[in-house]
């Protein structure tokens, strides 16, 4: 029989690859910015980054609270919280208070934090080798 729980270990895997998509995206799109004198290159930014953040938030949550509660331990659940907020932040207010910069700052903020906090998690649960994990 197939065994459908998703553990920890595949739904921390799995953010933190989605949180450094939307690093990369972050830092093309810096990169666009800066030459767009140079280089013309129509796609929906927006769209690509919703589309991110409406997988990464469910999944980053899941994998956090999941790590808590595995580990007893509540630090990487408050970064990754703290990431995601900046990931928000980045798409709702960023562009309006900061421009585009402010929006590739908090968006690689974010996305940093998260994706470490993941990794973090991954490796705590690697360390105490534990089966609830995975």
């Amino acid at each position: 029989p197939l065994n459908m729980k998703v553990t920890q270990e595949v739904s921390d895997k799995t953010a933190k690859v989605i949180n450094d998509m939307l690093g990369a995206l972050s830092t093309i799109t810096s990169f666009l910015v800066i030459f767009s004198g140079y280089i013309t290159l129509s796609y929906d930014n927006e769209f690509i980054h919703y589309l991110l953040l409406f997988i990464a938030i469910p999944v980053s949550i899941y994998a956090l609270i999941t790590g808590a509660k595995n580990h007893s331990n509540v630090t990487f659940l408050v970064m990754g919280i703290v990431g995601i907020i900046s990931l928000i932040f980045a798409v709702t207010m960023g562009v309006e208070l900061w421009d585009e910069s402010g929006e590739i700052v908090f968006t690689s903020i974010g996305a940093s934090l998260v994706a470490f906090s993941h990794y973090k998690n991954y490796k705590l649960c690697r360390e105490l080798d534990c089966n609830s994990c995975h």
